[in-house]
């Protein structure tokens, strides 16, 4: 099964949550906005966004306290 969602349910379930948190909820006027709002949720995501699956903490803070 070469190339099925079953293989990257990492990322599928990054896809997901992108388009139920970010995509679905916006009405973009250009591609420029689309990469702006894009790339602020991406931000968000990273830097600000508990993740159950971190203990509730967001990617960046689980990051830095494993290069201590």
């Amino acid at each position: 099964m070469p190339h099925c969602p079953q293989q990257n349910g990492m990322i599928e379930r990054f896809i997901r949550t992108l388009k139920e948190q970010c995509v679905h909820r916006q009405r973009f006027e250009s591609i420029q906005h689309a990469n702006r709002v894009l790339a602020d949720w991406i931000g968000f995501y990273n830097h600000q966004r508990p993740h159950q699956s971190l203990g509730m903490k967001s990617p960046i803070e689980v990051r830095e306290a494993l290069a201590v």
